[in-house]
């Protein structure tokens, strides 16, 4: 029997390694893409054995073309793409809006949004077609409120937000699961361990395994009771006052 497929873009060391472990232990065969093999060493490393066909294709997110590119080899080398997560982030940058460059928001609109659009433009006419599949953007708390020191990321997320919101719109009606998941939180992985230095505290941050396993429950809702947006954040996270 041919296994499903799913496809990651932006496959790297945290999430996107969680999400490679936890389809491939649901019997999927994973594309890992990302800007170069050593982003993604980790993950494919961890899905790497006998039984598991995983495969890593070379995508910029910033170069739309090559994300087209890169999910149609995976369609023909594996197979029809069942999930696509799309786990690409923009620069994290402070600054106030003011000083925001033409260039830096062009860059963040590039990643964030065109480059999800290629994603999805790449992989909706099969799901369409086959009236099936689910697709996933990771996002955050930033694409529900603007930012005095973070503007890019906030626009970014904004547009990301508004895509998911349109393409769900559009072609839920056909069969295909779109999903914008909003991380209300920091995740306990290498970059943020070192960020927080002598103050880390796993309790105070996401799993990726456990964020991992939403989106895992979250692509077997059934058809009547689609979820098309979710927050997750730990159980210690101070969301509100």
């Amino acid at each position: 029997m041919t296994r499903p497929v799913c496809a990651i873009v932006g496959a790297g060391e945290g999430l996107g390694r969680a999400l490679a472990v936890k389809f491939t232990n649901q019997e999927f065969d994973v594309a890992l893409l990302s800007r170069s093999g050593t982003s993604s060493a980790a993950a494919l490393e961890a899905v790497a054995n006998g039984e598991t066909n995983a495969k890593y294709y070379s995508a910029d997110a910033t170069q739309p073309e090559t994300i087209e590119s890169a999910l149609a080899k995976v369609a023909d080398e594996m197979g029809d793409i069942d999930v696509l997560i799309y786990n690409a982030r923009g620069d994290f940058t402070a600054c106030e809006p003011l000083d925001m460059s033409y260039e830096a928001l062009g860059n963040v609109f590039q990643v964030e949004v065109i480059g999800a659009f290629a994603a999805a433009k790449s992989v909706l006419p099969t799901m369409i077609k086959r009236s099936c599949g689910s697709m996933f953007f990771s996002s955050a708390t930033a694409a529900y409120r603007g930012s005095r020191a973070y503007p890019l990321y906030a626009i970014g997320k904004f547009g990301l937000r508004a895509l998911s919101q349109s393409l769900t719109k559009a072609y839920a009606k056909d069969g295909v699961h779109i999903v914008h998941v909003r991380l209300d939180c920091d995740l306990d992985v290498p970059y943020m361990r070192k960020a927080y230095g002598d103050t880390y505290d796993p309790e105070k941050l996401a799993s990726p395994e456990d964020v991992a396993e939403s989106y895992w429950l979250t692509h077997l809702q059934p058809k009547s009771a689609w979820s098309n947006e979710i927050e997750l954040r730990p159980h210690t996270e101070v969301w509100t006052y």
